[in-house]
């Protein structure tokens, strides 16, 4: 990949300028000298293979994980985004990330919802549409599958109104069916937006104009 400019104005949308960015834990890095823009109605796909640091470099684009070196810039509509407003425009998805399984499916979306506005005519009852599981609503999320869970996950990433959208191996999970749910989902939900696909199968990153390889910054 070319290295991207540094931060610029941008009249709209949501754009992340890492310059010269990498993460190290103890001696090991886990990427460096790492400058790339992205910018908002472009799907980027993060390829590399597990334990390549690709999950890493999701948690640093959310704000989650800060750099050991260089620098990341967060901006939106052309105005600088400080860490303590980023929570606003970014939504994300992965296996690690934990629901209240103590509420049912209802009950959590219902939550979310006061919590982040889902986009623009979406409704919390559409949104439980949108997933297909009206007649397990009422049902604590404990006893959902490791799939129906993931599907609960990437629902409300790709909902939620956020300019940048992280999905972290997004089909972790999913059996045929989900795969399918989840692209026409995705297409239906990503344009305009900022979104990074980080995943090592190759019908995920088919998904995405471009391609980061972590690998290419070891």
């Amino acid at each position: 990949m070319q290295e991207a400019p540094l931060l610029t104005p941008s009249p709209k949308g949501t754009v992340i300028a890492l310059t010269n960015a990498g993460k190290r834990f103890g001696y090991e890095w886990i990427f460096r000298r790492l400058t790339y823009r992205l910018e908002a109605g472009q799907r980027y796909g993060l390829a590399g293979p597990n334990g390549s640091g690709k999950s890493t470099l999701m948690r640093i684009l959310s704000g989650h994980l800060s750099l050991s070196q260089g620098e990341i810039c967060f901006q939106h509509n052309g105005q600088k985004l400080g860490t303590d407003l980023l929570y606003r425009h970014v939504s994300m998805a992965a296996p690690y990330i934990e629901l209240i399984e103590e509420l049912t499916l209802r009950e959590l979306v219902f939550f979310h919802s006061r919590l982040r506005p889902f986009r623009k005519g979406l409704s919390a009852k559409e949104v439980i549409d949108l997933l297909g599981m009206r007649r397990v609503q009422e049902k604590p999320l404990r006893f959902f599958s490791s799939g129906m869970k993931q599907r609960v996950r990437l629902a409300l990433a790709l909902c939620t109104e956020a300019g940048i959208v992280l999905l972290d191996e997004p089909t972790t999970n999913l059996d045929a069916e989900g795969i399918r749910w989840f692209h026409n989902l995705f297409q239906a939900h990503s344009a305009e937006r900022l979104v990074v696909v980080a995943s090592n199968i190759l019908e995920d990153l088919q998904l995405c104009a471009q391609i980061l390889s972590v690998f290419d910054y070891k």
